[in-house]
């Protein structure tokens, strides 16, 4: 019988059409961002790849060689430290990437800086979030933020924004807070539409409903839904005008995506009108029947 060791399952992962298909389609993204919105109008974004384009500004460098030499040292922490797969995807993806900036003649898109940073980080978000969906990163921060977030909890979000402060601070100072404040545009632009790139609608929620009918609410989630339930014993009452008043209910959760629970708050309402239901947006979730596979 053949074992199949974790090199061989990263490079099979490499080579997958797919996540070819979804670098490429990221990269591409990536570049016009680069070369059509922020270099000729001398924009920057957060991350390493602000820093390239600050070197660039600075010493008239080619970009794609300070944003390859910058990522290299993160591609070489996530092989030994994180995953040797997921290195072998954003080395893949660096490589396309330096090609790309470096092959492909994209002309100048638009002046008005309004726009440059709209538009530029709508394609630079489009290109992080195809690439990590590819199974990696074009952005050596993201490595740092997933060490440290095994390593000390923090969250990548917390990480990411502590050291884009500092970055956007030394834009200020040597370009102005005008860029500086643009730059801020384009960053936040770029997570929105990255994070929606990367969970989009199956991004996950958690549902909770508090009835008098839990049995009713059980029964819709579990055999109609296909849905898992966690049930928590609780208290429903204490009302305005009825404080006294409370009766024992079970509270009911669940973790659907952003498709599924239109359909499940439909169905829930029309059996109990006056259930009690709240969503809440997950960051994370780790086990269970819901696990779904990483990007990475």
């Amino acid at each position: 019988m053949h074992t199949t060791n974790k090199n061989e399952i990263g490079f099979s992962r490499v080579i997958n059409f797919k996540s070819i298909l979804l670098k490429i389609l990221g990269v591409l993204a990536a570049t016009i961002a680069i070369k059509g919105f922020m270099i000729p109008n001398h924009f920057l974004d957060g991350g390493l790849l602000g820093i390239a384009i600050l070197i660039h500004e600075f010493y008239h460098i080619d970009v794609w060689i300070p944003l390859l030499l910058l990522n290299l040292p993160f591609v070489i922490i996530s092989f030994k430290k994180i995953d040797k797969s997921f290195a072998l995807h954003s080395l893949l993806a660096l490589i396309l990437l330096g090609t790309y900036l470096y092959v492909l003649p994209i002309p100048e898109i638009t002046k008005d800086h309004f726009l440059v940073a709209a538009f530029g980080g709508v394609f630079v978000g489009l290109g992080i979030g195809f690439v990590i969906r590819s199974g990696g990163v074009i952005d050596g921060l993201e490595v740092i933020a997933e060490f440290t977030n095994k390593k000390f909890g923090l969250t990548t979000s917390e990480i990411i924004m502590a050291i884009n402060t500092i970055v956007f601070l030394i834009i200020a100072f040597f370009l102005g807070l005008e860029k500086a404040m643009y730059s801020i545009i384009t960053f936040f632009t770029a997570i929105k539409v990255s994070d929606y790139v990367v969970d989009g609608f199956e991004k996950l929620i958690c549902l909770t409903i508090i009835s008098p009918n839990d049995q009713v609410i059980k029964d819709i989630i579990v055999n109609k839904f296909d849905k898992p339930i966690t049930v928590y014993k609780g208290q429903r009452g204490n009302l305005p005008g009825s404080f006294t008043i409370s009766h024992d209910c079970d509270i009911v959760a669940t973790v659907v995506t952003r498709l599924e629970v239109h359909n499940i708050k439909k169905a829930i309402a029309h059996a109990d009108p006056k259930a009690f239901m709240f969503v809440q947006n997950i960051n994370e979730v780790k086990g269970g029947l819901v696990s779904r596979e990483s990007h990475h």
